[in-house]
């Protein structure tokens, strides 16, 4: 018994970014969004904003009034969540209970399938602010799902009416699924942060001011638009830069400059350095005896950083005493 995805009655434990954003969308849909469950103030600020007149309710009330139950909360609480509502009697026969979790996949429900619920992992790949922002970004979107044939026909509806497009991920793949979307998406930010910290620092005068009107992400935006592009469309061939050429004395002069103004840089350039450099020497686009020399630079600012980390000079102990920097 398959029921039509228009018209369910629809539950989220979990008003947090994903599941305000999804319930949202879903209740835009067609579907009635009956009630949240959400404790914190950033919860109910969300709710109020995103579901205007949805009621928030204990997390067993939230699964006795719903067709489909959304299980929005955090990887590591969803096991004792769906256990304790599965105990409760809150989730029953026929229900549909679907979690958002990217690395879990069924087995994470399987105390509410043996209650008779029917299970779904449903991940959306996109990142959330928990905002009307998020709604149209919706569109196109892929999830990543895990589902037994006698659910797959609601949760390509469900999919549907989100807007989105279905990856079927295997049940033992989950977890390598959700790995390269964390270390794609949530590694980025690090990355582009440290960058934007960077061009702040080379942008400021003496007095503190910048140069002109031009912030750090104007200067980072069309250039890591273009590069994202490239790498999706072309992989490793996209890879420009210092390594790819072969440039040792401008890697050194990096390296340096880091280690100087970005010391908590030093340990992700000198990583990412040498994945690069692996990459450019598989393909040829770099000579060994080259490689060889970028190498050694690498591993020399590695080694002066973890010296300098043992044996700090007495400023740096003095900042790490007293959490400022001595003056």
């Amino acid at each position: 018994m398959t029921q039509p995805s228009t018209g369910l009655r629809v539950g989220a434990i979990g008003a947090g970014r994903v599941g305000a954003t999804l319930s949202a969308a879903l209740g835009r849909a067609g579907h009635r969004i009956v009630a949240v469950a959400g404790e914190s103030d950033a919860s109910r600020r969300r709710s109020e904003a995103l579901l205007p007149g949805v009621p928030l309710a204990k997390p067993t009330d939230v699964a006795r009034s719903c067709d489909l139950l959304l299980l929005t909360v955090p990887d590591d609480m969803l096991p004792n969540v769906v256990a304790m509502l599965s105990a409760s009697g809150a989730i029953r026969e026929g229900q549909y209970v679907a979690h958002t979790s990217g690395r879990h996949g069924l087995g994470v429900l399987e105390p509410a399938a043996a209650v008779g619920a029917r299970p779904i992992a449903l991940h959306p790949a996109m990142t959330f602010t928990g905002t009307e922002v998020d709604l149209p970004r919706l569109r196109g979107c892929v999830y990543g799902v895990t589902a037994g044939e006698e659910e797959r026909e609601l949760v390509e509806r469900l999919v549907a009416d989100l807007g989105g497009r279905t990856m079927w991920v295997p049940e033992d793949r989950r977890t390598l699924y959700h790995a390269g979307l964390a270390h794609g998406a949530n590694h980025l930010v690090t990355l582009v942060t440290q960058a934007v910290e960077l061009l702040s620092a080379a942008m400021e005068t003496d007095a503190g001011v910048g140069l002109d009107d031009v912030s750090p992400a104007d200067t980072l935006r069309p250039l890591l638009t273009a590069a994202l592009d490239n790498a999706l469309a072309r992989g490793d061939s996209a890879l420009t830069g210092p390594i790819v050429r072969g440039d040792v004395e401008t890697v050194r002069a990096h390296l340096a400059e880091i280690a100087v103004t970005a010391p908590h840089t030093l340990p992700s350039y000198v990583a990412l350095g040498r994945d690069t450099l692996d990459r450019v020497v598989t393909d040829g686009r770099v000579l060994p005896i080259r490689a060889a020399k970028l190498a050694s630079v690498l591993d020399a600012a590695e080694q002066a950083a973890a010296t300098a980390t043992a044996s700090p000079s007495p400023e740096r102990h003095a900042e790490r005493r007293t959490g400022h920097p001595a003056r």
